[in-house]
């Protein structure tokens, strides 16, 4: 799998994931030289469905250091590439109660195109949150310990 050029960390920590995707993004080139150079955030992001069609929303994609009078605005919605039938089968699930469209990851295919990691997700409640904290203390000190019997 390629390297993520962008990740939503927190997202894994808000939501359980149910159902992931991957989708094109349309970019202007500033916005993929600045992605290819680290200076993207998909911390607030969501996407958004309007007219048929998936858009990506709050997600900060910085100005190109040595772009020109011709750069992007950081936030601007940008299109989500997907077949049609796609799109509705996903829009169908989620309008389902509770679930939403989250961005993963944004990072470089084989061709090297910029893609999207889309997630279908349900927001984890706070217990929910302190369980998945405490196992993952557990498996490092699971972890620790084996390291220190080798």
């Amino acid at each position: 799998m390629a390297e993520d050029l962008v990740r939503n960390r927190k997202a894994l920590h808000d939501y359980h994931v149910i159902d992931t995707w991957e989708a094109g993004i349309a970019l202007l080139g500033t916005e993929v030289k600045s992605l290819r150079a680290g200076r993207g955030q998909l911390q607030d992001a969501y996407v958004d469905e309007a007219k048929g069609e998936l858009w990506l929303r709050q997600a900060h994609i910085s100005p190109y250091t040595h772009g020109t009078h011709a750069n992007h605005e950081p936030l601007r919605p940008r299109k989500l590439l997907l077949h049609r039938e796609e799109i509705r089968k996903i829009v169908a699930k989620v309008e389902r109660k509770g679930f939403t469209l989250i961005p993963l990851a944004l990072y470089l295919d084989a061709k090297g195109h910029v893609k999207v990691r889309l997630a279908l997700c349900q927001g984890k409640q706070a217990h929910d949150k302190r369980d998945a904290i405490r196992e993952r203390e557990e498996k490092r000190e699971l972890d620790r310990a084996r390291k220190g019997e080798g």
